[in-house]
């Protein structure tokens, strides 16, 4: 049950933080004041204060730290407006200024809480979605990651490119030179690839010395120049370390006729496999389309 709740609750707060900000910002202020009026009309005898602690949880998790600071201080304020509009008789004319402090206290506690705990929740998801070594994404975050471009691609009819790639002679470099000297190569590879490629493209690892490149949008043409002039600096770089390390890769490009991940992976895989058993450091390219009538 807790974990349908959980999955319930997640899939609500996804919805939400995918509405534009202006309807975000509507929605928090509509629950506070809404709230507020319920607690006029209601009166002071029953304390509604915990139920402000939702629009501002929604602001900090959806807005950040600042918004549910302002929240809860417009719910305290609003929380007090109530008391005195009650007409209630309060022992000491402070008692209500008294009563305010303490909700203010209670409601930056719970934000500054909340942000710490969706800072760190943040973390561990971003760190759980890249390869420790390089700083590509691992497997599992690029497989997400191209689902969704797939799903995009269908509904606008856009390009998309991936390339599958694999590092020749890299056995070699461990042998020779160690695992810390082919570390180094395989950061470089992925540093490489980041100061050439735009920040919508994702970088991959997806084990040993394969790597992987979505180019959203990406005809082939364009994919052709912007790789041809990454493999020119990786070899470039290889040589002035003297290391013998060249690509092998296999690009595929889709224009509009769209599998599933899985093809799309096993295509380029199968492209790239078919440079490596030939002359390998080079570079084969493939588009796939379907036509009006096919």
């Amino acid at each position: 049950m807790n974990l349908v709740n959980s999955r319930f609750i997640d899939g609500w707060l996804e919805r939400l933080a995918k509405l534009p900000s202006k309807q975000q910002y509507l929605l928090i202020a509509t629950l506070i004041i809404l709230l507020g009026l319920i607690d006029y009309l209601s009166g002071p005898e029953l304390s509604k204060s915990l139920f402000y602690l939702l629009p501002i949880g929604l602001a900090v998790w959806l807005k950040g730290r600042r918004l549910g600071i302002y929240c809860s201080i417009a719910s305290a304020l609003i929380l007090l407006t109530a008391d005195l509009a009650s007409n209630h008789v309060f022992s000491s004319a402070l008692i209500p200024l008294w009563n305010m402090l303490i909700r203010l206290g209670v409601f930056l506690v719970v934000s500054f809480l909340l942000s710490a705990l969706h800072q760190t929740l943040l973390r561990e998801k971003a760190q759980a979605s890249i390869d420790f070594l390089t700083g590509a994404v691992n497997t599992r975050s690029f497989l997400e990651t191209l689902n969704q471009e797939i799903l995009r691609a269908r509904r606008y009819q856009h390009p998309f490119t991936l390339a599958y790639f694999d590092l020749d002679n890299f056995k070699q470099v461990n042998d020779e030179h160690g695992h810390a000297k082919g570390d180094e190569v395989l950061r470089l590879i992925v540093q490489t690839l980041k100061a050439h490629l735009r920040a919508v493209d994702t970088i991959a690892r997806l084990g040993g010395d394969e790597f992987s490149v979505l180019l959203p949008e990406t005809s082939s043409e364009a994919a052709q120049t912007v790789l041809a002039k990454i493999n020119g600096e990786i070899l470039s770089a290889m040589r002035r370390e003297n290391l013998p390390v060249t690509l092998s890769a296999g690009v595929i490009t889709y224009e509009n006729d769209y599998p599933d991940s899985n093809e799309v992976i096993k295509t380029a895989d199968k492209l790239m496999y078919e440079v490596k058993r030939g002359s390998k450091n080079a570079m084969t390219f493939e588009t796939h389309s379907q036509t009006q009538g096919d």
